[in-house]
């Protein structure tokens, strides 16, 4: 909960929120919470949390995941309204600042994900295929959330943006290692030559 907690708190106490508009404010707080949510799911669904059954975690899971979005949807809305020439910018790619696009490819990835998670069912998608597909999702949306957050010099603390990074990686990194549904050589099968 500290991992969490720090980088919004240093966040509040930034001397670089005296200028800005509240709506810029609300923006960009949105993004931090939906950063942190990114470490959470995770461990959620790894059952790496304590007090949370498997069918519990999977639920809060899903839950988290809509905050997800709807932080994601806050954090672009937010700066729309302060920006909207910037945020076209950076919707179609073409920004100068090299974050926007880390920013938005971790956004459609969010979205994507969020859509494969509704019309899975529809979709008729294999478990060990939607596993695959989320997984690289998450790992896209945590690796181009973490440049995204590494390359903004804003209001978030170094330390407890540094921190929060590496954590959202490794939680990430280790769930793609527990499910193993990455292909591996099958024990003592030969290798061909």
């Amino acid at each position: 909960m500290l991992v969490i907690t720090v980088p919004l708190a240093a966040a509040a106490f930034s001397p670089l929120l005296a200028w800005r508009q509240p709506v810029y404010i609300v923006a960009g707080f949105a993004g931090i919470v939906a950063f942190a949510l990114l470490l959470v799911q995770p461990l959620l669904i790894g059952g790496y949390l304590p007090g949370a059954t498997h069918v519990r975690a999977r639920r809060i899971h899903w839950a988290v995941g809509i905050l997800l979005v709807l932080a994601v949807l806050a954090h672009v809305g937010g700066l729309w309204i302060t920006s909207p020439p910037d945020v076209i910018d950076a919707l179609l790619l073409r920004s100068p600042t090299p974050f926007s696009v880390w920013g938005v490819l971790a956004m459609w990835a969010v979205f994507v994900t969020a859509l494969l998670g509704i019309f899975r069912k529809k979709l008729k998608i294999r478990p060990r295929s939607w596993r695959l597909a989320h997984i690289a999702l998450a790992l896209l949306i945590v690796l181009g959330t973490v440049i995204h957050a590494l390359l903004i010099e804003g209001t978030m603390e170094t330390m407890s943006k540094a921190v929060l990074c590496l954590l959202a990686i490794a939680a990430t990194l280790k769930i793609a290692v527990d499910f193993r549904i990455w292909p591996l050589r099958q024990a003592g099968k030969p290798k061909r030559s």
